[in-house]
């Protein structure tokens, strides 16, 4: 699969299959993060994978009670030290990088923004010095969404100028 196939493959997948993801693949995925670039190549971030049930199952309530959070086959929480934009967005960076190698490989993610972090750090005992600024589902897709309405590139992009769109 080509990158671009994958940026166009690409869901955020709600209904997933209950099935374990192997050590290996998950292996491959987490190997997609720890590839990412990250400012000064610091790599300031780190995951937890939840793959336990019950720890899953906590932690629907903890994220907007979305239950596919519960059915999912991990839940990966991201966790920097507090105070440092980058951190977040190397984060966001590497989870990127994540979604794309699950796409091809079979897999499917959602971005969670809708958790409260402090409830998502009480339940994984996650020290107070640290933050939780975004969390992702993981796992093989029950359903496959279609391909939602995107805007036009000139009404995303610029030439040289803001008064001037791309064409």
């Amino acid at each position: 699969m080509e990158v671009k196939d994958a940026i166009k493959g690409r869901r955020s997948v709600r209904k997933y299959k209950r099935t374990q993801i192997s050590g290996l693949v998950m292996e491959e995925l987490l190997d997609s993060m720890r590839l990412s670039p990250s400012s000064s190549n610091e790599q300031r971030w780190s995951i937890i994978v939840v793959t336990d049930a019950e720890l899953r199952d906590k932690l629907v309530s903890a994220s907007g009670n979305q239950k596919f959070v519960g059915e999912c086959s991990a839940y990966l929480v991201g966790v920097i030290d507090r105070g440092d934009d980058f951190r977040t967005i190397d984060l966001a960076i590497a989870l990127d990088h994540l979604t794309l190698r699950a796409v091809e490989m079979g897999l499917g993610t959602c971005w969670i923004g809708d958790f409260d972090p402090d409830e998502v750090s009480k339940i994984l005992g996650i020290p107070k010095d640290k933050e939780v600024p975004i969390c992702m589902t993981l796992g093989y897709p029950a359903l496959s969404p279609g391909a939602r309405k995107r805007k036009k590139l000139s009404e995303l992009f610029h030439s040289d100028r803001w008064d001037n769109p791309w064409k």
